[in-house]
């Protein structure tokens, strides 16, 4: 096993880096890249053990609207997410879960989201990438955070009946997105799926998840790209609940005008 660390990239303050921080240990096993927080490296084998495990039975198990993150629960760990990077739209019939190019998405999805946290965004912890090279230019990837207690904000409309609370949360919500975009994070597909109700200490809190494709800017987001994130969530809305059951129009208002 070959370990090496990276450094900060020196990069001005705000600017994302290329490649995960200090923080997270890069591994080189074989046809492996791995990136892991330093204090699970002792952890190591047994989350990419795991990992392969979990992916043989891809799609059959998982939450997401690809059912793909799956919860990985380790002994002297504490418990992981491990989100298997699969394709959505007509590229799933074709390619599945592979993927081209020399700069892996999770990779990059690492560097953003150990940024963002850093900036106080509320995301989930992240905690690794894993990428596994099919041949040169084409790979496997998966992106590790930490377990977080509680629903997508779909399933949380969809559960609780009282509007009081209900109404609290979806402000949680679009309180965690205006600060996503007053700390310069553009969500490349913001939705109902991607927004985390997390419940604990008898309090809400709203995480942002899944931010492959996702960018930092070193300023606030401009008006045309946080429109282009709350049309998207708009249309999420429109799809899943397209008579307004659960999400009527001043709810709709609520979490996505701008």
């Amino acid at each position: 096993m070959r370990r090496d660390s990276r450094r900060a990239s020196g990069r001005p303050a705000g600017q994302t880096r290329s490649e995960p921080g200090p923080e997270f240990a890069r591994l080189a096993l074989g046809r492996r890249l791995v990136y892991l927080r330093r204090e699970l490296l002792p952890l190591a084998q047994a989350i990419i053990t795991r990992v392969e495990e979990l992916r043989a039975r891809a799609g059959s198990e998982g939450s997401g609207n690809r059912r793909s993150a799956i919860r990985l629960a380790l002994e002297n760990a504490p418990e992981l997410v491990v989100r298997l990077s699969r394709r959505g739209g007509m590229a799933r019939l074709l390619f599945d879960d592979l993927y081209f190019g020399m700069s892996p998405r999770p990779v990059r999805e690492l560097a953003v989201a150990s940024e963002a946290a850093r900036r106080g965004i509320p995301v989930a912890e992240p905690m690794g990438a894993m990428v596994q090279w099919v041949w040169p230019g084409v790979y496997r990837g998966a992106f590790i955070t930490r377990a977080l207690s509680g629903l997508t904000l779909w399933e949380f409309v969809r559960t609780d009946d009282d509007p009081r609370v209900r109404e609290h949360v979806l402000r949680l919500a679009r309180e965690a997105i205006d600060t996503m975009h007053e700390r310069g994070l553009v969500h490349a597909d913001l939705n109902l799926h991607n927004l985390m109700v997390v419940t604990g200490a008898e309090r809400f809190s709203v995480a942002i998840l899944d931010l492959d494709k996702a960018r930092l800017l070193r300023n606030p987001v401009p008006a045309l790209l946080r429109r282009r994130n709350f049309a998207r969530l708009l249309r999420s809305a429109t799809k899943l609940d397209p008579q307004g059951r659960w999400l009527d129009a001043p709810a709709r208002k609520l979490l996505t005008e701008f």
